[in-house]
């Protein structure tokens, strides 16, 4: 299936309040986990169900509600009730292909970006749609599959006096947003390395394989670029939105956020570019190579080409030639051009120029 761009004909014309899954279930049953906490206490849970969450929506705590699996429609319609979220809120989490944006509803902030993991073995980069709905006191998360790279505010969370502990949902979206993002600069600094390693196999051992490996980078920093750079906006949106669910408590966090997605993004610039001096350089390297093979071919051609002129003038009708008498001349002939030949091939294969 195609990485940049996934629209079904069906979807075509459909109503954006409609709730349907456009993506690929990942996982066969939707799964919640709720952590709820304060300054004093906090409680961490998994249910299958939606009867233990309504409760939290009037609850003074803060809960982070996450969803892992979101192709079950009448999961999210019932987390919708709950929490009364407009259609379209739940229609777009169902959109895994959706762009990374933040929109202010009358009682609910929207924001969707991408979580992504880099596979070293593949060595491609994969995104997965992450999309979190802030209210009052409770902040709703939605991913396509188990995982993610959250432990980290799980762990801040589980710990007294941290300044999470002390804060509301905004800060809490603040926190998930900026270890996605942190992870964006995690991952590109892993193709960054195998980028950088590729430049002194280009500059050393000029490998056959070094303009499939250029190609491959070239395609997976697209592919990254495509879920992050739209979060140069999101995070600009974010510091603009009128909502009464986020303070200006998080103005210097969001500062923050902006200078990291900013960072990213000209590291990303920077590999970009890298890539294209690499495929320069390998071009002038095969060019080079080129011309040292057409050098020899040349001097090959210049010793030989007067004694073929000397042979074509004169012949080889003479009156004394050595073994024209011999039976088996002219299979020795054969043998002999054989020989060349098949000598003139091992030299080019040495070389390289096969």
């Amino acid at each position: 299936m195609a990485r940049f761009s996934r629209v079904k004909k069906e979807h075509i014309g459909m109503s954006p309040n409609a709730l349907v899954f456009r993506g690929t279930q990942k996982v066969e049953k939707s799964e919640i986990r709720i952590i709820d906490y304060d300054k004093s206490m906090n409680v961490d849970m998994a249910t299958t169900g939606t009867d233990e969450i309504a409760q939290y929506k009037s609850s003074p705590t803060t809960t982070w509600i996450n969803v892992n699996g979101v192709h079950d429609s009448k999961l999210l319609s019932e987390i919708g009730e709950a929490f009364e979220l407009e259609p379209v809120i739940l229609s777009n989490i169902m959109d895994t292909h959706a762009r990374p944006k933040i929109i202010a509803y009358d009682n609910a902030v929207y924001i969707s970006l991408k979580m992504m993991r880099y596979d070293e073995e593949e060595e491609m980069v994969h995104a997965e749609n992450l999309v979190l709905v802030v209210l009052e006191k409770v902040c709703l998360s939605f991913q396509e599959k188990t995982g993610d790279v959250f432990d980290v505010v799980r762990e801040r969370i589980s710990r007294d006096s941290t300044k999470i502990r002390k804060s509301g949902t905004d800060y809490l979206a603040y926190a998930l947003v900026d270890v996605v993002f942190d992870n964006y600069a995690y991952i590109l600094s892993m193709v960054g390395e195998q980028i950088e390693a590729l430049e002194e196999r280009i500059i050393e051992e000029d490998e056959e394989d070094v303009l499939e490996q250029i190609n491959s980078f070239k395609r997976e920093l697209l592919y990254f670029n495509k879920s992050v750079k739209p979060c140069k906006d999101l995070v600009n949106n974010w510091m603009k939105l009128d909502s009464g669910l986020m303070t200006k408590k998080i103005e210097l966090q969001l500062k923050d956020l902006q200078d990291n997605i900013h960072t990213t993004i000209e590291s990303h610039d920077s590999y970009r570019e890298i890539l294209s001096d690499q495929l320069n350089t390998h071009n002038t390297n095969m060019s080079n190579k080129l011309n040292d093979i057409m050098k020899f071919l040349t001097v090959f051609s210049v010793i030989f080409i007067p004694l073929t002129f000397i042979a074509g003038i004169y012949g080889t009708n003479f009156e004394y030639i050595p073994e024209t008498g011999y039976k088996y001349a002219y299979f020795i002939m054969w043998g002999v051009m054989v020989v060349v030949a098949l000598f003139m091939i091992y030299i080019f294969r040495k070389r390289k120029w096969l």
